[in-house]
């Protein structure tokens, strides 16, 4: 065990050698690899904010129930206590009809003509404080709860929730295309760059299928090449991202005072920051294992 762990511990250095042989050659791949995983980790990040800011300001839908004008007193109660156990509903709120016929004075201006009327027109209702969830969530809840007895109508204020939803669907959809272009172009140029590794050590590879050296041991190295450049790249691309977000902060703390808020730009979560890392170590991996895969069988001892 203790060998073969120093076996994989060598290997390790001597790519880590290789790799940085040239200083400025390596850093420039590493950059390049970075900046490239940045772009759709920084889009994914700003949708992140977005969606929060969003709804820090749209604030969660409400469904309005309008009761029967005929409804009881003990209806009401019971309905009370059957949205208050509801596990989908953070909250609900009784308006009475002369609570809600004063509201609608306030709010329209129209008290003059509103006192005229002989009777008022408004029935009870519960105001319903959903818990956060998707459109399709929201008008499940609203169907739902109009099939409560009692319950004459249920109107959920969702347009804004729809819209958000679309949008947030079409940047997450942009992110994931972005995504994969750039990862195809990521394992192409750690192909590439395996493929010239290869054809440069054709004399070394050759020597070393004639003394015995199989298949995986000769293609250790450069599948540890390809996995180390891409760690490198994802370590680039979460400080490339880490830092714009920092600059970003300090003209946005100075614009969101401005409109008596707090709001700032969150940086990548531990989850999502070893996801990025994970992630750049398999494309390097997989660019690495395809170009080895492709040339060395190629290779065979004169």
């Amino acid at each position: 065990m203790t060998r073969a762990f120093a076996q994989h511990f060598g290997v390790l250095r001597a790519v880590l050698r290789r790799m940085f042989a040239s200083k400025l050659a390596g850093f420039l791949n590493i950059l390049v690899i970075g900046i490239a995983l940045s772009l759709p980790a920084g889009m994914y990040l700003l949708l992140q904010n977005a969606q929060g800011l969003v709804a820090q300001f749209s604030g969660t839908p409400q469904v309005s129930l309008f009761l029967a004008m005929n409804t009881k007193a003990e209806e009401v109660e019971r309905l009370r206590k059957q949205l208050a156990q509801h596990p989908a509903i953070a909250g609900a709120e009784f308006v009475t009809r002369a609570q809600a016929l004063e509201q609608l004075k306030q709010s329209t201006g129209l008290a003059d003509l509103i006192g005229g009327l002989e009777k008022n027109p408004l029935p009870d209702a519960f105001v319903i404080h959903p818990k956060p969830g998707d459109a399709q969530a929201l008008a499940g809840l609203r169907d739902e709860l109009a099939k409560l007895p009692g319950v004459e109508l249920a109107q959920l204020d969702s347009d804004w929730a729809y819209k958000l939803e679309a949008l947030l669907k079409f940047g997450r959809l942009a992110v994931l295309i972005l995504a994969s272009l750039l990862s195809l172009a990521l394992i192409a140029v750690t192909f590439n760059t395996i493929r010239l590794q290869i054809l440069t050590q054709r004399d070394e590879i050759e020597v070393s299928k004639l003394i015995g050296a199989t298949d995986g041991f000769i293609r250790r190295p450069f599948l540890y090449f390809g996995a180390m450049q891409g760690l490198f790249g994802g370590i680039m691309a979460w400080l490339i991202v880490t830092v714009s977000l920092l600059l970003l902060n300090l003209p946005l703390h100075e614009l969101s005072q401005l409109y008596a808020s707090q709001f700032m730009l969150h940086p990548l979560s531990p989850g999502d920051s070893l996801s990025l890392l994970l992630f750049s170590v398999y494309l390097g991996w997989l660019g690495a294992w395809l170009s080895v895969v492709r040339h060395l069988s190629q290779i065979e001892p004169r």
